[in-house]
């Protein structure tokens, strides 16, 4: 009774040895497993066989299916391993081969004149303090000794929202305000920081103004603070980012923020002071507007101008990019036209 079993079990398991792939094992499986395949048969049997023998006879065959089952899963087990190796050997990657370069994106213009501008405080010990772009009228203007009807504020052509005690700040010089609350302590602390960001104004766009920009403020706050600290300080800034040598001077203005107040000029780098386009033929280029801090805008910010003193200044960034460049239209700042940007 044991003689087509074995022969099942021979045929089949020398079958399987030859099986290199997952579709001749599949195939295998179905012709000795399947709900058809040779082991059914078997069981099919069963009941054509005497009483006394179907017992016997039925354990033979599922210790055949059990075996059969065993070695297909290990057959298709090494199929697998094989197929992966193989797989792993055909995609081999060379690591010593060159990567595909990325394409990597560069600084905004104006962006990297910040980074040098912050560089340079921050080594003279001015630290970045970050204010907000949209203010309120009293901090952007009346704080700053700019009250209703102060004729100054004319200059400035304003964006309000919908509450016409908000808008979006004019310039960076609001934040005066808000450091000097902020970081004074109660005008009891010292301060010395700059105030990087951007600013809005209703202007018409032509290639030499914008309705947005960005500032950089200055403003240091001590006791016994003079007009030559701020002299010295804009000239060492100067230097630094400029030229060791620049020379610069000092032309009197008027800010309402400030007095007495002052604009500040470097020697044109690109002439070295001889007269070109650049400048104007005049061989100055004007880089800064300071002045001393009001002392109506030092009590705003919680300080007694009768012990503290400070100065601040007001820097344009873009202006200073286009001057070094040779940029001649300040709207390709903001156009993100790829032909301007890729330059830098």
């Amino acid at each position: 009774m044991s003689n087509p079993i074995e022969q099942v079990r021979d045929e089949a398991l020398q079958t399987l040895e030859k099986a290199k792939d997952s579709k001749t094992l599949g195939d295998w499986r179905s012709k000795y497993l399947g709900r058809r395949g040779a082991v059914a048969k078997l069981f099919g049997e069963i009941g054509a066989l005497p009483q006394a023998e179907r017992a016997a006879f039925g354990r033979q065959v599922n210790a055949l299916q059990s075996e059969l089952n065993t070695a297909f899963e290990q057959r298709e087990a090494l199929i697998q391993s094989h197929a992966l190796a193989l797989d792993l050997e055909e995609g081999e990657i060379d690591i010593s081969l060159p990567a595909h370069p990325r394409r990597r994106g560069g600084l905004h213009p104006s962006t990297r004149t910040h980074r040098e501008f912050q560089a340079i405080w921050a080594d003279m010990g001015f630290h970045v303090y970050q204010s907000r772009d949209v203010e309120e009228d009293d901090l952007n203007f009346t704080l700053l000794n700019l009250p209703p009807h102060h004729p100054a504020r004319d200059m400035q052509d304003t964006f309000y929202t919908a509450d016409s005690r908000v808008l979006l700040r004019t310039h960076t010089s609001p934040g005066q305000i808000r450091a000097m609350r902020d970081l004074g302590d109660g005008g009891s602390k010292p301060i010395r920081v700059i105030l990087p960001g951007m600013c809005y104004r209703q202007e018409q766009i032509t290639a030499r103004s914008e309705i947005q920009f960005t500032q950089v403020e200055g403003l240091a706050i001590g006791r016994n603070i003079r007009m030559s600290d701020l002299k010295g300080t804009i000239a060492e800034f100067a230097k630094r980012m400029y030229n060791p040598k620049a020379k610069v001077r000092f032309r009197a203005s008027y800010f309402p923020f400030t007095e007495p107040s002052m604009e500040v000029d470097v020697e044109c780098f690109l002439c070295s002071g001889e007269g070109c386009r650049v400048c104007k033929y005049t061989g100055w280029l004007e880089i800064a507007g300071s002045g001393m801090v009001h002392p109506t805008v030092l009590r705003n910010g919680g300080y007694d101008p009768s012990e503290w003193s400070g100065f601040a200044f007001g820097m344009g960034p873009e202006r200073i990019t286009m001057l070094k460049h040779g940029i001649q239209d300040i709207r390709y700042f903001w156009s993100n036209d790829l032909r301007f940007l890729q330059q830098f």
